[in-house]
């Protein structure tokens, strides 16, 4: 692919401030004349700003004259190798493509408005796209699936909103509800992987017997039985949940690298030896058994780096990060640590993101893994 759309380095700056000029102030600072070129802001705050962010980018493009922004907020964000949770914080990324090389994709809020949407524009189609979603929507799966379908490369990265206000996104303008984001052309070259943050437990297990949500049977046996075999002594379920620390995970289908969702494990009947999911499930589907746990974590998070620079040609000139709220400080420490282990594996490279309710990779959602992608 071309890679003449890339005119200078990206830029980027992050801070913390209870006052978001003082913050904005200082992002610029760091930026320097990075943004001089740059075309495209990406922008980040956490939600202690909450109703002031459509001022915070308003500011930031007054100040850089860069027009087109797309961003949204967290109860977490990450720059470089920095995580900012629970503080009033933002994170700007300036990139210099050609406005040829990319368009805003303004709010879809049904699969019909994507289906009539214009995803492409003059002589380009999008070939891939990163989103910001509202997790209130009722058919954000959908709308995931759709918009990824009408992409060239069938692939969309993002992350979904995490607030205890407003989940507000930005693409040219403040909106709520449904996805927004960026269309980019073939011609910016992108490197994407996910980390997976659950390990599993044991094998695949087929369902059997399953009402909606509730697991009956697996492999012919109480889904509890099997649930606990799986889990051990030391990790089986009592009573209600699982305490927030054994998932299900619903394999991929068609994956060739044994990819699957997590998903979260809401109720257990120990009297009829039922497990409840959050997702509903069909007879005859695979599933299997996950716990979180901090080393697989990071294993998984070494190798899938080692993946992504093996198959680089180039250094990164800019990076996205979308990460769980699950992860973070609440499973790797509270050091940045999860930050670190990418800085360090992809050098000084200009990174910003945010921690969210869930994230997106080639045409799905996910939980409780982290979304790299790298601009080349």
């Amino acid at each position: 692919m071309s890679t003449s759309v890339v005119l200078d380095e990206f830029a980027y700056g992050h801070a913390a401030a209870a006052d978001w000029r003082a913050a904005a102030d200082a992002c610029l600072e760091q930026c320097g004349t990075g943004t001089r070129n740059a075309s495209l802001g990406f922008v980040y705050a956490t939600d202690t700003y909450g109703e002031r962010f459509g001022e915070i980018v308003d500011y930031l493009r007054s100040q850089t004259g860069i027009v087109h922004w797309s961003g949204t907020m967290g109860l977490g964000i990450c720059a470089g190798s920095r995580e900012y949770l629970d503080e009033p914080a933002l994170a700007v990324m300036c990139c210099p493509f050609e406005e040829s090389a990319f368009r805003m994709l303004p709010p879809l809020r049904s699969p019909r408005e994507v289906a009539q949407a214009r995803m492409g524009w003059g002589n380009h189609d999008a070939n891939f796209a990163v989103l910001h979603a509202d997790p209130g929507s009722r058919s954000l799966t959908s709308l995931v699936r759709e918009i990824a379908g009408r992409t060239t490369s069938g692939f969309v990265v993002g992350g979904v909103t995490s607030s205890r206000g407003r989940a507000l996104q930005y693409a040219d303008g403040l909106s709520e509800g449904g996805v927004s984001g960026v269309l980019f052309s073939e011609d910016v070259t992108v490197a994407t992987r996910l980390t997976q943050g659950c390990a599993p437990l044991g094998p695949r297990h087929r369902v059997t017997d399953a009402h909606q949500n509730v697991l009956i049977r697996l492999d012919g046996r109480p889904a509890l039985d099997v649930l606990r075999e799986d889990a051990g002594p030391a990790h089986a379920p009592g009573q209600g949940t699982a305490g927030g620390y054994l998932f299900a995970g619903l394999p991929v289908e068609g994956s060739d690298t044994g990819d699957y969702v997590v998903r979260n494990l809401v109720g257990i009947d120990a009297r009829g030896k039922m497990v409840a999911l959050s997702q509903p499930v069909q007879p005859g589907s695979e599933i299997l058994f996950c716990r979180r746990d901090r080393g697989s974590a990071s294993d998984d998070l070494m190798c899938m780096l080692d993946s992504i620079r093996a198959g680089m040609y180039r250094s990164p000139r800019g990076a996205l990060y979308f990460s769980c709220l699950g992860r973070g400080a609440s499973l790797f420490g509270d050091d940045s640590e999860e930050l670190r282990m990418i800085a360090d594996g992809l050098g000084d490279v200009p990174l910003v993101g945010f921690f969210g309710n869930g994230e997106i990779s080639h045409n799905r959602l996910y939980g409780y893994t982290g979304v790299l992608t790298l601009f080349l």
